[in-house]
């Protein structure tokens, strides 16, 4: 009987809490990828769309297990586009491992992707760099060589063109380095400058001769209102992010104080800052994820805000970005890996579709939101899926909630594999105007229910 009641009061107490956090969930833009672990988002704005790159911690990682770096874009700041990995480290013969933090640029109609490796030829690290004719790929090694190299610490590169066409390369840990980059962007002028490592700059850290100021690591420079701003993590462990202002790209550099205070499941943080349609974007990570910790990391944004003098205003990690700036578009092909958020889905890739996403167990959802059907409405669903089960499995289109308005159930064809799909129609109520979207996907398995590539309505 005691043991009868016991249960009953963990179920009530687990209701409770599922009707105080799902809302939450439901509504959470942070992190705002979910189907795997990313780390140092590096954004890029390219003929009005956001493109974020970042690093890949690989699951279960207890170091920074990174082989290869992945991009994400977005037009309206909510719903995320994956479009899978984008370069290796062994895409580099020299290179030996650790693909760490990048960032990317666009000059003349070329992408120029700055990453950090550990060299082959001496077992160090160093600054390569790999150039594209899209920001989505493919980028090939443009020297065959490492373009920068000191000492040691050679990691996080950013990388920054300023208004008279002059470009920078700053990077390191502990120390902080910077080049004058040539208009061709992969060769440099003159000497490679050591930064001075002084408190004015960085901030003072206490008890350590060896590391006067609170400069950790990952740079990144940008520039408003004609003041220079350079973004760094901050120590010692775990880590804050602070900021440093000049009149110069090269400084000398005047600390302004902590943007992001230590926080997030991580003892690692990396900034990224960029404007984009007329607001300005502080992208970071934390371990918010489940599984999450400074080895499996996420990638997050906030909107920044700027103070009249040109000081920052402290920032918190938050749900994300609560309103999106655009809607999404219902009657063009939508690629299944676009994503507000989802949970039990997994992103994969093969050569027969590139990426699609994997419903790993029954209740696995993906949320898109802000779909505007406009006023002629839409009473077609076409998707293209599959899966490897006998065994029931349907693929759920709901309105607005997790449990809302029933669009349609498709029962979902076996296929054989991810590597062979068919594309499914169904009629569906006439549904109008702007609404959110749930693909809900069930099915007994206990993995890799079904496999999902892309969607469209149709009127």
């Amino acid at each position: 009987m005691k043991l009868e009641s016991e249960k009953n009061m963990k179920e009530k107490i687990y209701l409770i809490m599922l009707a105080i956090f799902m809302p939450t969930l439901l509504q959470s833009q942070n992190p705002i990828i979910q189907t795997m672990y990313t780390a140092d988002p590096a954004p890029m704005v390219y003929n009005d769309r956001l493109y974020v790159y970042t690093t890949h911690d690989e699951d279960n990682s207890t170091w920074f297990t990174m082989n290869d770096w992945k991009l994400y874009s977005t037009d309206d700041m909510v719903n995320w586009t994956d479009h899978g990995v984008i370069l290796k480290y062994t895409d580099f013969e020299w290179a030996k491992g650790d693909a760490w933090a990048p960032q990317c640029i666009e000059r003349d109609g070329k992408f120029y992707m700055y990453v950090p490796v550990i060299s082959g030829i001496n077992n160090r690290g160093a600054i390569g760099v790999a150039v594209a004719d899209s920001p989505y790929g493919p980028f090939y090694d443009a020297l065959g060589e490492p373009l920068v190299q000191t000492e040691w610490g050679d990691i996080d590169p950013t990388v920054f063109i300023d208004d008279d066409g002059q470009a920078y390369l700053y990077w390191g840990n502990p120390k902080l380095y910077y080049v004058k980059l040539n208009e061709d962007m992969i060769s440099y002028s003159g000497d490679v400058v050591r930064v001075p490592m002084v408190a004015e700059s960085f901030g003072k850290r206490e008890n350590n001769p060896e590391r006067p100021t609170s400069y950790e690591e990952g740079p990144w420079l940008y520039k408003r209102n004609n003041l220079y701003y350079l973004f760094w993590p901050g120590g010692p462990l775990p880590e804050f992010i602070g900021y440093s202002t000049s009149k110069s790209p090269i400084g000398p550099w005047k600390y302004g104080g902590i943007v992001m205070p230590t926080e997030g499941k991580s003892f690692t943080n990396h900034p990224g800052v960029i404007d984009f349609k007329g607001k300005t974007y502080f992208f970071y990570h934390n371990g918010a994820l489940p599984g999450g910790s400074g080895f499996t990391r996420s990638v997050c944004v906030e909107e920044m805000t700027f103070n009249a003098d040109g000081s920052i205003p402290q920032l918190k990690m938050t749900e994300g970005i609560k309103q999106g700036i655009g809607t999404l578009n219902p009657y063009r092909k939508t690629e299944a890996e676009t994503i507000a958020w989802s949970e039990g889905i997994k992103a994969s890739q093969n050569k027969q579709v590139g990426v699609f996403v994997t419903a790993k167990k029954d209740g696995a959802y993906i949320k898109v939101r802000d779909v505007d059907f406009q006023n002629q409405g839409a009473s077609k669903f076409f998707a293209r899926i599959g899966t490897t089960h006998n065994a029931n499995v349907t693929f759920e289109i709901r309105q607005d909630k997790l449990d809302g308005a029933l669009l349609g159930t498709i029962k979902v064809p076996r296929t054989g594999g991810s590597d062979r799909w068919k594309l499914v129609s169904i009629d569906i109520p006439k549904i109008t105007g702007v609404h959110d979207l749930y693909f809900v996907f069930k099915g007994p398995q206990n993995t890799d229910v079904m496999y999902f590539d892309y969607w469209r309505f149709a009127e």
